[in-house]
């Protein structure tokens, strides 16, 4: 029979085990679980105490007792006494509560186990908890009667403490256990999570154990992992956990029951993330209810508000939500109510990509191509302006905008035909808001409905005044960490997004006309099973835990979101990633553009070209998916510039270079010099050369160096795109160098002759007058070992003499 036990399995543990007449189980993380990553996360809440204080309290009490009595256990009492140790008797147990209250507070019974436990009873067993702790009998009985009910206390018979006896389970607390109980070894079971104390410190006794696997690898894992964030978002405060994991239970009672991947991705990880969102959508649901009266209507935004839409229905706690499809190119289609809208619009969008402006101003197809025939070839964007400040167009525009308000207004109607004076709260996962932004003026004047936005994350712009929130907002998190968070988001909507093409335009009744989806079958079957996923969570999260009390849900819930969602956005598991790695993401402007989630290919070169000061500015849709396989620190280092706004440069990521010797010719005249190549990644070097207006030839000298390296990248691009924080992508221009006294062995790979080995780069030809630069990226792999000083007459002398 196997020596552990999976959470999930734990009601039918006593199966099979006919001889069994005690029921013994560990208390801390078997059956009273917290709601943080750690234990001592907790001390967070003590008031006027640090964590650190209180750690250092319990390691100074420990101490003396094995130096008064040879023993380590202590009780809280003794640790109070040593973090207080000028307070008086009734200061320091008025401490001892404060914490006992902040344990009851994160703590809840695990369900797995009060189900055995009842198992137990239900078979005439005793159960009894043998714990190490500092608490005793009576303080452990009360902690989890608080914490988790009565009825749950009242199941067990008899608590056995190591503070009480002064030895834990390794230390041979279980022969106190069988002395006093008088029940036969091999009539108990004994379960718990730590196997060195649980399994190792009682199985010698004779009696059954089980080690209870909370989690699997990748589970503790990515656990790790979102509390290393967390400490990241949230920096410690007093009267707060330093982290809040409230999904532990769910994830430990649910997840290794789960085969797929997709599904198991959608549990774990957009599962806590859109439970919080849904839970606090309730309290703000009842909130606007309560100052404006009326009734709130929950529209969730189309395509990407899906998700949160089927997680809403699935907790079935709230108002019913309704899909309403307003994409933000209805939204801006409906808004051009004059002249002024409509200018405001090309001020804030103008691109070259014309064509899309015009359809967003609703023009025909004829009109488009009316107005495409008579742009110039030079200065189409002023001939632009002009065609559309028309007055005649101007008042075409209006008025095909006001037609599609109309639309729009009845497909709000026909979906939930709100009252005057109600509420239209629109749900979706943010990030500006823009579509309310557009859309409300137009429905608070053709509905007479108030309107609110409730997004996952929030970070405005600009300050539009209108009723906005977020569960991660302003309120709760500095601008550089909610800029942050926004960066990646692509990945979210994606997996939230709901199969279908987006809304451009309604029917007279108010039925969406939507454009073909462009996005892959594939994808889609995908995303569906990680939705699944998600909802999965939503019932294994409100059957996993039992408590009778319970901390603030919504800053607990929000802390957990926030930490679990950067985690995927930076931190992305392997599996996670394997999961996504062909996912499109469409642009969403009412056209068919879609770009690749992310590429690795695309950022390893960028690393090695430019490092990760480049990458750091670097416009992708999911950059540190594109890390993968570069190391946690590299990843983590992206984090962290971007929550704390590092204003670093690249010469702060400059800690060695190489003086590359070099030879420039420009037809006439031959220089010798040498360049600073600077470290970018993984060993390799770049050497920045410039060579003006294409007008210089450059001989690398490798073999002054080298007997063996790597040349990565040899390429031409615009000083200014060099010197960019951001440059652009497609501007290099390879170059086509030859060699003298080096050989190209494999690809990238040369090996130099001799110390007079160089690569030679002819300039490309010349299109204009604007300076160029030649860089060139490598990598050391055998240096040139300095030859000896010839020997003078005198130690060739010496040398002679001594022989």
């Amino acid at each position: 029979m196997a020596d552990f036990i999976l959470p999930h399995a734990l009601p039918s543990a006593l199966d099979g085990r006919d001889g069994i007449k005690m029921l013994s189980l560990d208390c801390f993380d078997t059956l009273l679980w917290r709601d943080t990553h750690a234990p001592g996360d907790l001390f967070g809440l003590l008031p006027d105490t640090t964590v650190q204080q209180r750690i250092w309290a319990e390691q100074r009490a420990r101490n003396a007792s094995a130096l008064r009595r040879t023993r380590f256990e202590v009780s809280i009492e003794e640790i109070y006494a040593e973090l207080l140790p000028n307070a008086g008797l009734a200061e320091r147990t008025i401490a001892v509560e404060h914490e006992l209250a902040a344990e009851a507070l994160h703590c809840f019974a695990f369900a797995p186990t009060v189900a055995l436990m009842r198992e137990a009873k239900r078979r005439g067993l005793q159960v009894i908890i043998v714990s190490d702790t500092y608490l005793n009998a009576d303080q452990l009985r009360g902690l989890i009667a608080v914490a988790a009910g009565d009825d749950v206390a009242n199941l067990i018979d008899r608590f056995f403490c190591s503070s009480v006896y002064g030895q834990s389970k390794r230390e041979g607390l279980y022969k106190q256990v069988l002395a006093e109980t008088g029940v036969a070894p091999q009539a108990i079971l004994h379960i718990g999570d730590n196997k060195r104390a649980d399994v190792d410190g009682v199985a010698p006794f004779g009696v059954n154990t089980l080690h209870l696997k909370q989690f699997g690898e990748a589970t503790e894992q990515r656990l790790r992992l979102e509390a290393a964030v967390s400490a990241m978002l949230h920096p410690q405060a007093s009267g707060i956990a330093t982290t809040h994991q409230p999904h532990r239970a769910a994830l430990a009672s649910a997840e290794p029951t789960i085969t797929d991947p997709a599904e198991a991705f959608g549990f774990a990880t957009l599962g806590p993330v859109l439970h919080g969102f849904d839970r606090w959508l309730g309290d703000e649901a009842a909130a606007l209810e309560t100052r404006r009266g009326g009734k709130v209507h929950y529209l969730f935004l189309m395509r990407d508000g899906h998700l949160p839409l089927i997680v809403h229905r699935a907790a079935g706690k709230h108002a019913v939500g309704h899909a309403i499809e307003i994409s933000r190119f209805t939204a801006v289609a409906a808004s051009f109510v004059n002249e002024q809208a409509v200018e405001s619009y090309l001020q804030r969008e103008l691109t070259t990509d014309l064509d899309t402006m015009m359809k967003q101003l609703l023009l025909s197809p004829t009109e488009i191509a009316m107005v495409n025939k008579a742009l110039p070839a030079h200065g189409r964007i002023g001939a632009f302006l002009k065609a559309i400040r028309n007055p005649a167009q101007m008042r075409r525009i209006v008025k095909a905008s006001k037609a599609f308000a109309d639309r729009l207004a009845q497909h709000v109607r026909s979906t939930v035909d709100p009252a005057t004076g109600d509420t239209l709260m629109l749900v979706d996962l943010g990030y500006n808001g823009t579509v309310q932004n557009e859309i409300e003026p137009v429905l608070k004047r053709l509905l007479g409905v108030n309107v609110a936005g409730r997004y996952l994350l929030l970070r405005e712009q600009f300050r539009t005044g209108f009723d906005k929130k977020g569960l991660l907002d302003p309120a709760n998190y500095d601008a550089n960490t909610l800029e942050a968070m926004s960066r990646n988001v692509a990945v979210l909507e994606q997996t939230c997004t709901a199969a279908q093409g987006s809304v451009i335009d309604y029917k007279l009744d108010g039925t969406p006309i939507r454009r073909e989806s462009s996005i892959k079958g594939r994808q889609s079957a995908i995303r569906d099973r990680i939705q699944a996923g998600c909802i999965r969570f939503v019932h294994a999260q409100q059957d996993a835990i039992l408590r009778a009390s319970a901390p603030c849900a919504v800053t607990m819930w929000r802390r957990t979101a926030a930490s679990v969602l950067t985690r995927l956005m930076f931190l992305p598991m392997a599996d996670e990633l394997a999961l996504v790695a062909e996912f499109e993401h469409d642009i969403n402007l009412g056209v068919d553009d879609t770009v690749p989630l992310f590429d690795a290919a695309v950022a390893k070169r960028g690393l090695r070209q430019r490092g990760l000061f480049y990458m750091k500015g670097a416009e992708r849709m999911y950059l540190p998916a594109e890390l993968q396989g570069e190391g946690l620190s590299l990843k983590l280092a992206l984090l962290a510039s971007q929550r704390f706004g590092m204003a670093l440069k690249y010469a702060d990521f400059v800690d060695q270079t190489i003086s590359l010797p070099v030879i420039i010719a420009d037809g006439t005249n031959v220089t010798t010099g040498a360049v600073t190549a600077t470290p970018t990644h993984d060993g390799y070097y770049l050497a920045p050369i410039p060579i003006d207006d294409c007008r210089f030839s450059v001989g690398l000298q490798f073999g002054q160096l080298f007997d063996w390296l790597q040349v990565e990248g040899v390429t031409f691009m615009p000083v200014k795109e060099f010197l960019s924080d951001t440059p652009k992508s497609g501007v290099e221009i390879a170059a086509s160098p030859s060699l003298e006294g080096m050989e190209q062995t494999a690809p990238n790979l040369f090996k130099c002759d001799d110390e007079f080995g160089f690569m030679m780069v002819p300039p490309p030809p010349r299109a204009d007058d604007q300076k160029m630069m030649l860089a060139v990226v490598f990598r050391p792999i055998a240096r040139r070992e300095a030859k000896p000083a010839p020997a003078t007459h005198n130690a060739l002398l010496a040398t002679g003499a001594s022989a």
